[in-house]
C-alpha cells in the first residue's frame, strides 16, 4: 500500500452544540441567520437564534425527547433548520435529516428505518407531503411545521408557538444540558442517495462534523465580516458540515429556499464564500460565454480579446508562475472592461468559493482562477463528514482536490482504491453491521470506493470510483467520468454518461445545450424550433459529432466514444437519474434508456438481456 505522511493522533472534538454556544458568545452576530422575507432580506441575531433554539429544545424534551431519540427534519434551507439541528442535538438527540423534495416512498423508508419519533417540517408544501404518507409512518408521533398558514393541517404543531416564549431560565436550561452531551455521542444519521441498491444510514457523531467544520476550512480564515449563502440541500452533508463552519466562526448565513432564486440572492446578499457544486460552476460558464458570445460589433471584439487574454494569463493566474508586464498590462484592462463584470454576476465579492461532490474541470477552474474568482476544490464522502482533502488558499493545485485536511490520514489499497482514518470517518450505518464491517479494511481503515494517487506533492487526484470502471470486451478498463467531464466541458453539451461495460466500443448519452444548439444554428440560418427537432436535426448530429471527436481527441481509442445518442430532456433528481449532489445513476439511466442503448449496438452485438426494472 501506498501511504501519505502520518498525521499527529487526534484529540477529541468538542460536541457540535458547544461550538455553537461558543460562537453566540464570542461573536454575537446581530445577522447570524438571514432569510427573504416579503420585503426583502430580514436577519436573526445570534441571541434570538439561541432563543428559539432553546425554546424548541424545551418544548421537544417535553414531548419525551431524550438522548438517543431520532427526530426527523423535512426542509428547505431556512433559519428553522439549523434551529431544529441544534435543539435536538441540545438534548443528547439525533438528526435525522430528509431531502425537502424527496420521495413519498423514501421518506417513509428514512423515517421508519431510523426510528425518529417526531418530525419537523418547514413549509407548506413539506408539511402537506408528509402528511400524505403519515399513515405509512407508525412510529412518528408529532409533527411540527413551520410557516403554515391558518387551518392549514391542524393536526400539526406550530413551530412559531413553540419557539415564541421562551426566555433566560430556557437559555440556561439549554446549557444546562448541552453541557452533558460529548463529541461521542451520535449527532446524525445520513441516509446515502442510493446511486445502487437500497439507501444506508450513515452514523456520524458531535465529533464528526466539529471535527470536519473545524479543521477543513481553517485557511479560510472566516470572521464576522463574511457573509455565506447557503442553498445545497442542507439534508446533504456537505452543505451542512460548510454551514457549521459558517456559523461557528460567526459568519452570517444566508439561505436560500429554492434553487432558482441562486442568481438572484447572488446579487442581493453579495456573498464572500460559499459551497458549490461543479454543476454550478458550469452552467455559469456556459452562461458567461453564451452571454459573451450574443455580442455583436465592438462589444463582441472586446469578450472574444478578453477571452484570449484568460487563456493566456492562466499559468500565471492559475498556477502562479511568472507573467510579462504585457501581459498582466493586458490582464487589468481585461479585467475592467470584462472580467469585474463576470465577477459582479455573482455578487463581486466572492474570493472563497468551493466545489464539491463530484470532479470539476479542470478547464472550467482554469477560466475562473484567471478572470479573478478563484474556486478551491475538494474531495470528500457522507462517511467522512464529509471533508477528506481541500484545496485552500495558498495551498491550491488545479487538477487536484486537495491535500488531506489535519488529521485525516489516506492510503491506497494495491487496487489504487482510496482509504481514509481520521476523526471524521463515521461510526457506521445504522442498523447494518454486516454493510458496516465491509465498509471497512483492517485496521480501521474506511474503504471510499473511489480510486486514486498523491503526486509529489501530497495533492490527492482522483480517477474514477471503483464500482463505475467500465471494461470492455477487449478487457480494457475505463473511467467514465473522466471522459464524461471532458464532453461536459462543451458549451454545446449539457450533460453526458459513457455506457460500454462488456462491450465492443464505448458509447455516450448526450444530452444537448439547446439554446447554444439553437444560437448556433441560427449562425448558420438554420431555425430550430424545439428539442424534438434539435435531437432529430441531422446538421445537429454533425455538429456533435464534430464536438466529440474534438474533446476527446487526447484519448486512447478505447477510451473515445465511437456511436453517441442525442437525448431530449436532461437528467434530473426529480426524474430519479440523479443524486442530491448531482451525480448520475447510471443504474438508473441505463434502465431508462436502455431500448436507446440497445439501437447504439443493434449491429455489432447479439440483443443482451435485459436489467430488471
Amino acid at each position: 500500500m501506498q501511504d501519505a505522511a502520518a498525521t499527529p493522533p487526534p484529540t477529541e472534538y468538542p460536541s457540535l452544540t458547544e461550538c455553537f454556544l461558543d460562537a453566540v458568545d464570542r461573536y454575537a452576530n446581530p445577522r447570524a441567520q438571514m432569510h427573504r422575507g416579503a420585503n426583502g432580506w430580514r436577519s436573526i441575531s445570534a441571541r434570538e437564534m439561541l432563543r428559539r433554539v432553546a425554546s424548541l429544545a424545551g418544548s421537544l424534551a417535553q414531548m419525551g425527547v431524550r438522548t438517543g431519540d431520532k427526530v426527523a427534519v423535512f426542509a428547505p434551507n431556512c433559519p428553522a433548520w439549523h434551529v431544529a439541528d441544534f435543539a435536538i442535538q441540545g438534548l443528547g438527540a439525533v438528526t435525522v435529516p430528509v431531502y425537502f423534495n424527496e420521495s413519498l416512498d423514501r421518506i417513509a423508508y428514512i423515517l421508519n428505518d431510523s426510528e425518529a419519533r417526531i418530525a419537523i417540517t418547514s413549509g407548506e408544501a413539506q408539511a402537506r407531503k408528509l402528511a400524505e404518507c403519515r399513515a405509512r409512518l407508525p412510529r412518528i408521533e408529532q409533527v411540527i411545521s413551520a410557516g403554515l398558514p391558518d387551518g392549514v393541517l391542524p393536526e400539526f404543531l406550530r413551530y412559531e408557538t413553540l419557539v415564541a416564549a421562551a426566555g433566560d431560565a430556557a437559555i440556561a436550561e439549554y446549557r444546562r444540558r448541552s453541557a452533558e452531551v460529548t463529541g461521542r455521542h451520535l449527532a446524525s444519521i445520513i441516509y446515502t442517495s442510493g446511486t445502487t441498491g437500497e439507501p444506508k444510514g450513515v452514523m456520524l457523531s458531535h465529533s464528526n462534523f466539529s471535527s470536519n467544520a473545524l479543521e477543513a476550512l481553517r485557511e479560510y480564515d472566516l470572521n464576522p465580516s463574511d457573509q455565506a449563502l447557503s442553498y445545497l440541500p442542507l439534508a446533504h452533508v456537505y452543505e451542512r458540515t460548510v454551514d457549521y463552519a459558517y456559523l461557528f466562526h460567526g459568519v452570517s448565513l444566508a439561505y436560500v429556499e429554492h434553487m432558482d432564486t441562486v442568481a438572484e440572492a447572488l446579487l442581493e446578499v453579495r456573498p464572500t464564500v460559499m459551497a458549490a457544486v461543479p454543476r454550478f460552476y458550469e452552467k455559469l460558464y456556459t452562461k458567461i460565454t453564451e452571454t459573451g458570445h450574443r455580442g455583436a460589433g465592438l462589444k463582441r471584439k472586446i469578450f472574444d480579446w478578453a477571452e484570449r487574454v484568460a487563456a493566456e494569463a492562466v499559468p500565471w493566474r492559475a498556477y502562479g508562475r511568472e507573467a510579462p508586464l504585457a501581459l498582466k498590462l493586458r490582464w487589468r484592462l481585461a479585467n475592467a472592461a470584462v472580467y469585474s463584470r463576470i465577477r459582479a454576476g455573482v455578487g463581486g465579492h466572492g474570493d472563497r468559493f468551493s466545489s464539491g461532490g463530484a470532479p470539476l474541470d479542470s478547464k472550467i477552474a482554469e477560466f475562473f482562477w484567471s478572470v479573478g474568482l478563484p474556486v478551491y476544490q475538494g474531495y470528500g464522502l457522507t462517511e467522512t463528514s464529509p471533508i477528506v482533502a481541500a484545496n485552500l488558499p495558498g495551498v491550491n493545485k488545479i487538477g487536484t482536490v486537495g491535500r488531506p485536511i489535519p488529521n485525516v490520514e489516506v492510503r491506497f489499497a494495491e487496487d489504487g482504491e482510496l482509504l481514509v482514518k481520521g476523526p471524521c470517518v463515521m461510526q457506521g450505518y445504522y442498523s447494518k453491521p454486516r454493510e458496516t464491517e465491509e465498509a471497512f479494511a483492517p485496521g480501521g481503515w474506511l474503504r471510499t470506493g473511489d480510486l486514486g494517487r498523491l503526486d509529489a506533492d501530497g495533492f490527492l487526484l482522483l480517477t474514477g470510483r471503483k464500482k463505475d470502471m467500465l471494461k470492455t470486451a477487449g478487457g480494457k478498463m475505463v473511467a467514465p467520468e473522466l471522459v464524461e467531464k471532458l464532453l461536459g466541458a462543451s458549451p454545446l453539451i449539457s450533460n453526458a454518461m459513457i455506457v460500454g461495460d462488456g462491450r465492443k466500443f464505448l458509447c455516450a448519452l448526450i444530452v444537448p445545450n439547446f439554446p447554444a444548439i439553437e444560437a448556433e444554428a441560427h449562425k448558420h440560418a438554420r431555425v430550430l424550433t424545439s428539442h424534438a427537432q434539435v435531437v432529430s436535426d441531422s446538421w445537429v448530429r454533425a455538429l456533435l459529432a464534430s464536438e466529440i471527436e474534438r474533446l476527446t481527441a487526447g484519448l486512447a481509442q478505447y477510451e473515445k466514444p465511437k456511436r453517441f445518442a442525442i437525448l431530449e430532456r436532461d437528467f434530473s433528481f426529480s426524474g430519479g437519474e440523479l443524486t442530491y449532489t448531482l451525480k448520475l445513476r447510471r443504474g438508473v439511466i441505463e434502465q431508462r434508456y436502455r431500448d436507446v442503448i440497445a439501437r447504439l449496438y443493434a449491429d455489432v452485438e447479439e440483443p443482451r438481456p435485459q436489467p430488471s426494472a
